[in-house]
């Protein structure tokens, strides 16, 4: 008796392929639609896990590894989920001096993680920048939803911690 291997499950539903599949006749071919396929795909799940790598690669008839080459050039697309909310505290060299570095560290031990992880409620992603172009703000800090918080010190970032964990703002409230 041999061992039967099952099939893996779908992770993108099949709105999200017909999506990514729409975008094929705006390209000049399939493979050109890898960064397109990458956001949506994150913007989906908030990461992109490696089983829908793979999937991106079929859907597009190309290998996982072109699809990983596209997504590892560009680093905005991490495989582990992210909280609701994603910062990027500076450490530039504007920031490291009026104390970036330092700040990086307090939100990282206020909120039990490490730089680049996720607190356990799954509210915020605390990740550091090495410049976010915001030096008159310095230290400053940047939310993914748009939200630049500076100057920074301790008792305005604890505030800036608490604002980030309520979840994003939408777009028409900036």
């Amino acid at each position: 008796m041999t061992p039967t291997t099952l099939p893996t499950p779908r992770m993108i539903p099949d709105s999200l392929r017909q999506k990514i599949e729409s975008y094929v006749p705006r390209y000049p071919n399939k493979k050109a639609v890898t960064l397109p396929a990458l956001h949506m795909v994150h913007s989906h799940f908030r990461c992109v896990p490696y089983q829908a790598m793979k999937e991106i690669a079929e859907i597009l008839e190309i290998t996982p590894a072109e699809v990983a080459d596209t997504m590892s050039f560009y680093g905005f697309f991490p495989q582990a989920p992210l909280g609701d909310v994603r910062v990027w505290i500076c450490r530039s060299i504007s920031c490291m001096l009026r104390g970036g570095d330092e700040l990086l560290e307090h939100a990282c031990k206020n909120l039990n993680i490490e730089p680049g992880q996720t607190t356990a409620d799954g509210k915020l992603t605390v990740e550091f920048a090495e410049c976010l172009g915001i030096c008159d703000h310095a230290p400053a800090a940047l939310s993914d939803d748009g939200r630049v918080f500076g100057p920074l010190d301790e008792s305005s970032l604890q505030k800036m911690l608490d604002d980030l964990r309520k979840g994003p703002i939408p777009l028409e409230e900036l």
